[in-house]
This record gives structure tokens, C-alpha cells and sequence, in this order.
């Protein structure tokens, strides 16, 4: 089993930076590839980043490439993403999730999920 809760939402200005943390425990998440998701209101949960087990390779949704980089640190058990140069389109609930094997953008491929952390961007 893995545990996963995320932290480091809130409410920022179009153009402003936010870094959000998913702290993870549990025998095998050093193994786990990590994504991040989000949920808007109203509309399906979409894929924003992965990151292999070692951090050696990521993948990123077209509509944040160039703006959010998500890392891992797993000496602190914890996977960062960090989110610049934010758009009021960005708004949303955004999930942690880990899943055994190689880096995967669907949401059904994922094993475990946190509970999520809002990001609010105002225009």
C-alpha cells in the first residue's frame, strides 16, 4: 500500500508561482512512478505530469510544458510540482498518484491517489 497526501495549494494571481508536495509512505513508493492530475469543475480528471521511479525521465501534458516541472526527492518521500507563469485555466484540484512500473498518463492506470489540493488562479 501507498499513502499519498498533497499540500501547497491556494489562491494566486494569474502569472504567479505555486509549488505543491505529495509526502507518500508506504514500502514500495520509492519503486512507484509518480503523475499529477487535476480536476477542473465540471470536467474530466486530466493528466499534467510523470516522473519515473528515479526521476531520470518526466513527461508533461502539452498545455503545461514549459511552465510546471515536477520532481521527486525520495530521501524525504516527497514529489514536488512546481507551477509557474499560472493561467486562471490552471484552476483546479489537483491529485497526487503512484503506480507501480514505468511513467503512464491515464488516469485508470494509476494505482493509488491523495485527496487532492486546490489551486485557484484569479485573472
Amino acid at each position: 500500500q501507498v499513502q499519498l497526501v498533497e499540500s501547497g495549494g491556494g489562491l494566486v494571481q494569474a502569472g504567479g508561482s505555486l509549488r505543491l508536495s505529495c509526502a507518500a509512505s508506504g514500502r514500495t513508493w520509492s519503486s512507484c512512478a509518480m503523475g499529477w492530475f487535476r480536476q477542473a469543475p465540471g470536467k474530466e480528471r486530466m493528466f499534467v505530469a510523470a516522473i519515473t521511479w528515479n526521476g531520470l525521465s518526466t513527461y508533461y501534458a502539452d498545455s503545461v510544458k514549459g511552465r510546471f516541472t515536477i520532481s521527486r526527492d525520495n530521501t524525504k518521500n516527497t514529489v514536488y510540482l512546481q507551477m509557474n507563469s499560472l493561467k486562471p485555466e490552471d484552476t483546479a484540484v489537483y491529485y497526487c498518484a503512484a503506480r507501480v512500473g514505468g511513467i503512464q498518463s491515464g488516469s485508470d492506470e494509476y494505482d493509488y491517489w491523495g485527496q487532492g489540493t486546490q489551486v485557484t488562479v484569479s485573472s
